[in-house]
């Protein structure tokens, strides 16, 4: 269990979608002194403990260093690698809230689990991206016929290299699909054991600048970009926990403006955290797809939602249809702004 918000640098970095942003510095600056000061909440939240799922480098160290740490109820920290660890520790009432992408939230809605979507993330997609060795006779997705390719199953990889395929006439029978994890992945693309791969984050990163792999292409037009933010249906349902929920997203909404004209700041933050280069997260930063941003429920993203679900059930990777409308909770979306991505 870590620290209420005191971020302790944990060792290795693992995951996926780094945060990215855009906008300035002014736009920040034009919220005023609301930006960094607590939400007024009529109730009284300092007995209430919020358990937030933090993935390493992500909403700690944003919330710490836009100054968006001081809460009038305590986060008990709770560092999960994946979006399906996540959904498991709130189906087992052992986190309140947490995140991930639209893929663990569709088996999410296809087994009926105990948990609600509640708000939006719109992350980065150039940093989900279909690479190509260096010395490999790869120039199109059409060059992948009979070659060697890692994803990850059952997440963003999995779903975007299917569209990228379907496009070029493709599937994953005309290939040599290798399920890997994203380190495994790694480790597999040094060797030479890939011709291709499809992975996100900081892993395709050091594929770029540590062995020379190409970029054929990213995630951008095939991924929806939005991550929801997921919750424990017990909190949601706790006027306190609800009311600090709210908090917190607002929060959170403020540290994502705050990142989008910080970024070299934030990107020390997540450096002191992961080890990871400040450099390379700047690179990352640089080479985004569009803003970052937080916003409610809308009835765009629940239709992204459902494209997944029905994507993937043609793929044969749900067993059965999966309806995720039930699961999506607009009970918070009155404080957010509303956000030009979702």
């Amino acid at each position: 269990m870590t620290q209420p918000s005191r971020p302790a640098p944990p060792p290795a970095w693992s995951r996926r979608h780094w945060l990215q942003s855009a906008g300035a510095a002014a736009a920040f600056g034009a919220m005023g002194p609301l930006a960094g000061a607590a939400t007024p909440a009529s109730p009284e939240l300092s007995g209430v403990t919020l358990r937030i799922g933090t993935y390493k480098g992500l909403w700690r160290p944003l919330i710490e260093a836009s100054g968006q740490g001081r809460t009038p109820y305590r986060i008990d920290w709770r560092e999960l690698n994946n979006g399906v660890l996540h959904i498991e520790a709130i189906q087992g009432d052992a986190l309140d809230l947490g995140s991930g992408s639209e893929i663990p939230a569709t088996f999410a809605a296809r087994q009926k689990a105990k948990v609600r979507f509640i708000a939006v993330i719109h992350e980065d997609l150039n940093n989900q991206a279909t690479l190509a060795r260096k010395d490999a006779p790869i120039r199109s997705i059409a060059d992948f016929k009979g070659k060697r390719v890692g994803y990850v199953r059952a997440t963003t990889a999995h779903y975007y290299l299917s569209k990228q395929l379907a496009e070029a006439g493709l599937s994953f029978s005309d290939i040599q699909p290798i399920n890997l994890s994203p380190a495994d992945g790694l480790s597999a693309f040094a060797r030479g054991d890939l011709d291709a791969w499809a992975i996100y984050g900081y892993n395709g990163q050091l594929a770029r600048t540590q062995y020379g792999a190409r970029t054929i292409k990213t995630g951008k037009g095939y991924l929806s970009g939005n991550f929801p933010v997921y919750a424990n249906p017990r909190a949601v349902d706790d006027p306190l926990r609800h009311a600090a929920i709210a908090d917190f997203l607002l929060r959170l909404q403020r540290a994502y403006a705050w990142a989008n004209g910080n970024y070299l700041a934030y990107a020390r933050a997540q450096s002191a955290e992961t080890r990871v280069p400040v450099g390379d997260l700047i690179e990352l930063f640089n080479g985004r797809s569009n803003d970052y941003a937080l916003g409610p429920v809308t009835s765009t993203a629940v239709r992204s939602h459902q494209e997944v679900a029905d994507t993937f059930l043609k793929l044969g990777v749900l067993d059965g249809p999966a309806e995720v409308a039930p699961l999506w909770d607009r009970s918070f979306g009155a404080g957010l702004t509303p956000s030009s991505f979702t």
